[in-house]
């Protein structure tokens, strides 16, 4: 018997608290898990992290940033850890409960992303958040590893889920905090660039992206560091390992080159920046292909639908690290988590593509952290798995560049998670 009119929103409030409670369950099991694994220091810890660490509390906390060149991060990171110095708490827990913070953070923005996908469906955008926040890459990188990979994804993801909200001031500003925590963040520019192409955000927004940025820097240069060392970080970080690969599962594991790498690392570059081009003018020219947009509205191609907008994320966050020299095994995370979402909204075609993505990218993570697995480890293997994961992605993203759409894809007032442009999905 359907609810009548006055029973429907005390049932609804009665779910709604239910997943509430379903969520504090899954962020505490989560943090329990991770306690287990905060004991551990990893060699990027002990020879990197705790240093910078002990640099800040015997410089004076917040002082020692007016000459940040003791770390090779950006300032923001640098902030929370000297914020961290102030509390009664030991380095090791102070850097790792970092990183474990973000998990959360970066799970709640991927439950927001999901639930956009089905509103009336927010279970299902519970399990996605669940499943980004016990991921293996995820839960090793924070709470054992003590890296901080889920800062600058935490803020990738709330940068898409601003776009789905047609809010892309607001998500040019979160993809600017992307950057601004790790260099990594470039990985998903190439897909902001065809959104920019694509209409669907103005490109007069990007100015958010440098201006949060340059903003974050204006603490450090407020006590004393210097302008050019901040805005030269990355250029440092980038001349930093000479290595084809770090234990990453990308292209470079089929190459062999004796002797010097950086001609074959220079020519590679330029080879991914010519391959993710061309990949985003197919992108464009897909959607332009046949296609007149909707009348009146004044745009040259349909905008582009939500599912569209997630699968191009994806692509660029496996494709970039896949083809560019001197990745780490790490520089695939933002892949582990947007992979996910992508198979939480087309589950059919895509639910065992976070599994390959997994196997490739906690499998390099064996090779640092349990080095006496290495001799059961075969690198050509997980860069094979992140290839075909590729193809995969790569495969069901044109296959949905050039779905035409049911309706018109513009409403004339965009509604948070709305989805009519695309065809009814299961």
């Amino acid at each position: 018997m359907p609810d009548t009119a006055a029973e429907a929103p005390r049932r609804r409030t009665a779910d709604s608290r239910v997943l509430a409670l379903a969520a504090y369950i899954t962020a505490t099991v989560a943090i329990l898990v991770r306690m287990f694994l905060l004991p551990g220091e990893s060699w990027d810890f002990e020879n990197f992290l705790q240093p910078w660490y002990w640099h800040i509390v015997s410089h004076g906390g917040f002082h020692a940033l007016a000459d940040p060149s003791f770390s090779d991060y950006n300032v923001p990171y640098l902030y929370l850890m000297a914020a961290l110095t102030y509390l009664p708490l030991s380095s090791l827990v102070a850097i790792k409960w970092i990183s474990v913070l973000f998990d959360l953070a970066l799970a709640y923005y991927t439950f927001r992303t999901v639930s956009l996908f089905r509103p009336t469906r927010r279970w299902a955008a519970l399990g996605a958040g669940a499943v980004v926040l016990f991921l293996p890459t995820v839960v090793t990188n924070s709470a054992w590893w003590g890296q901080c990979d889920a800062t600058y994804a935490a803020f990738l993801v709330g940068g898409i889920s601003y776009v789905l909200r047609h809010r892309p001031w607001w998500a040019c500003t979160f993809f600017g905090l992307a950057l601004a925590f790790k260099f990594q963040a470039v990985f998903l520019f190439p897909f902001l660039l065809v959104l920019v192409a694509a209409g669907r955000v103005p490109w007069r927004s990007l100015l958010a992206v440098p201006a949060v940025y340059l903003a974050l820097d204006v603490p450090a240069l407020l006590i004393g560091a210097d302008p050019g060392q901040l805005l030269s970080v990355y250029a440092r970080q980038t001349d930093t390992y000479h290595f084809l690969t770090i234990n990453a599962p990308s292209v470079y594991q089929f190459v062999s080159v004796p002797g010097d790498t950086d001609p074959v690392r220079s020519v590679g570059v330029l080879v991914a920046g010519v391959l993710v081009t061309l990949l985003m003018g197919l992108a464009v020219r897909s959607l332009r292909r046949g296609r007149g947009g909707v009348p009146g509205s004044g745009l040259r191609m349909p905008e582009l639908t939500d599912t569209q907008v997630v699968l191009l994320a994806t692509c660029s966050a496996i494709v970039v690290p896949f083809l560019l020299p001197s990745m780490h095994e790490r520089y695939f995370y933002a892949a582990d988590v947007l992979t996910v979402m992508a198979a939480f909204r087309r589950p059919r075609q895509l639910w065992y593509v976070p599994v390959l993505v997994q196997l490739a990218s906690f499998g390099s993570y064996l090779k640092t952290i349990a080095p006496e697995l290495s001799p059961y480890l075969s690198m050509p293997a997980h860069g094979a798995l992140m290839l075909l994961a590729s193809v995969i992605v790569l495969r069901t993203t044109v296959q949905e560049l050039r779905r035409a759409p049911e309706a018109p894809a513009v409403p004339s007032q965009p509604v948070a998670g709305d989805t009519t442009a695309e065809t009814a999905r299961t």
